[in-house]
């Protein structure tokens, strides 16, 4: 019998509990409804204004948030009840044997959604005194508390540091704020990493679900196209905290387009700067492969999105395009697109290097063989237009460098470049939604003003960041809840019965 079903059976066989809590919450509701009725008689005395208004609703949250606290404190030390006897003597956890201590003591810094409360609870000491092992507290893992916090407070607070502009000092001034609740930045610290390690270990499971899903909103909409299934990887810049320079961090996007093109939802995935960004291919490729894998509808169209960088081209070539199907074996065909922004660019580049100082020549010209890129054949037809000899005879040596490599970069990239054909399909032409992932991940709270990471803290929040950002947020806490429940507390049978007599 696991602790949980314990403390049910001796709350059940407990004289009138009901009638007790009942009993409590009307006490607590005379004691409180004086504060209200002073609030709201205030309010009406002094007549109504924007003012007055304002205090009334900030007084009336002080006043439900206090006796909500109250309400909460009393509840949870009814649990375990006054009588040691009732509790099982023995619990199991861990493979170690621990035994009940007859006195109860205080966790006096309980953090809740309300403010701090002090919780009374009964100590398990491990049995083996060469163990080493610190006093267990069963009622404090039957409530799920992290770090002295409850599971709806340590929800809000890691959220709260895995927001946009969010810091250390703001996510404190927050929760002082919002719950009443005094922390110091360690013990956020310690916090957040534990839910930081939970939520990546449920993140998989979580951000395949949300493909699937979407992919069954896609399959179902109306539209004269396939469903898009795009993939796509960036990195961006971030500073290390103890050598100071600039590494390249990694951001990964799932994307899912419906048959007339709208972009429906993006999972994400990220991960501090390592050489060859193996950790990104390696999370990345599974998310892929497990999606294909349980989805039995007929096959998107399949979309890699990016820009021509070392670590994105590389995994096309040794992972997706040699991709198979997971489940039939048959041979996948990706259809990569390098993004329009950064062949747009090379234009820019290429019309500099031909017109010189004639600016207004030069962005006419650009502008055109945007357009013209757009169109059939349009790689082929932009080579064609620059490279006629006219005006490359004039160029110095350092411009013609510079064209030469925007040329060769749209000449070596032509098949990747078929933009004309790509609309047609509602195939996304840029990589707006991986560009758009480095910026809202990394920059929007990894990179405000002074920020400098270790790698360990900087992963913490972008486990959190992705999570919140996928959509999977709540579901996948609510899992992680329920595997916490799922960790059983055994009482041993023996002693299990024997309370249950004296209870009886």
């Amino acid at each position: 019998m696991d602790y949980r079903t314990r403390l049910l059976l001796t709350l059940s066989i407990l004289p009138d509990f009901a009638g007790a809590i009942r009993q409590e919450l009307d006490d607590l509701w005379v004691e409180h409804r004086p504060q209200f009725e002073e609030v709201v008689l205030g309010f009406l005395s002094a007549g109504p204004s924007p003012s007055a208004a304002f205090d009334l609703e900030q007084r009336l949250a002080n006043v439900v948030r206090e006796l909500s606290r109250r309400v909460v404190e009393r509840i949870f030390n009814r649990l375990e009840g006054d009588e040691a006897t009732v509790l099982p003597s023995h619990v199991r956890h861990d493979g170690e044997d621990y035994r009940r201590l007859n006195d109860k003591t205080p966790n006096r810094h309980v953090g809740t959604l309300f403010g701090t409360i002090t919780l009374w609870r009964h100590p398990y000491r491990c049995s083996r005194r060469d163990a080493g092992e610190p006093a267990l507290f069963p009622l404090e893992m039957t409530l799920g508390l992290v770090q002295g916090a409850t599971p709806a407070l340590a929800e809000a607070a890691s959220r709260y540091l895995a927001e946009g502009g969010a810091t250390q000092r703001t996510t404190l001034d927050r929760l002082k704020s919002h719950h009443g609740v005094c922390w110091g930045a360690e013990r956020l610290r310690d916090l957040a990493a534990e839910m930081a390690q939970s939520m990546a270990e449920a993140r998989h499971d979580f951000q395949v679900e949300r493909v699937l899903d979407l992919l069954r909103q896609a399959d179902a909409s109306r539209g004269a196209v396939k469903p898009v299934l795009s993939v796509g990887r960036d990195g961006t810049t971030l500073c290390d905290y103890q050598h100071r320079f600039f590494e390249h961090a990694a951001a990964g996007t799932v994307s899912v387009y419906d048959r007339a093109g709208k972009r429906l939802a993006t999972v994400y995935l990220a991960f501090t700067p390592e050489p060859g960004q193996p950790t990104m291919s390696q999370h990345l490729t599974a998310l892929i492969e497990e999606v294909l894998r349980r989805w039995e509808g007929p096959l998107p169209r399949l979309a890699y999105v990016t820009d021509a960088g070392e670590n994105e081209t590389q995994y096309y070539r040794r992972v997706l395009r040699p991709m198979r199907h997971p489940r039939t074996g048959a041979k996948l065909h990706w259809q990569r697109v390098i993004d329009f922004y950064h062949a747009a660019q090379r234009l820019w580049t290429m019309a500099a290097a031909l017109f010189g100082s004639d600016e207004r020549a030069a962005a006419a010209w650009a502008r055109r063989m945007c357009k013209l890129l757009k169109k059939p054949n349009g790689p082929f037809r932009v080579l064609h237009a620059a490279a006629q000899p006219r005006r490359k005879r004039t160029m110095p040596k350092w411009r013609q460098k510079e064209y030469r490599q925007a040329y060769n970069y749209i000449r070596q990239r032509t098949r990747f470049m078929q933009y004309y054909e790509y609309a047609k399909k509602k195939i996304p032409l840029g990589s707006g939604v991986t560009e758009a992932a480095c910026k809202t991940i990394y920059t929007q709270r990894l990179k405000l003003s002074g920020m400098r990471w270790k790698k360990p803290g900087a992963q913490v929040i972008l486990d959190l960041r992705v999570m919140l950002l996928s959509g999977v947020w709540l579901e996948a806490y609510r899992q992680i809840l329920d595997r916490r429940h799922n960790r059983e507390l055994r009482t041993l049978d023996h002693y299990a019965r024997e309370s249950m007599q004296n209870a009886a």
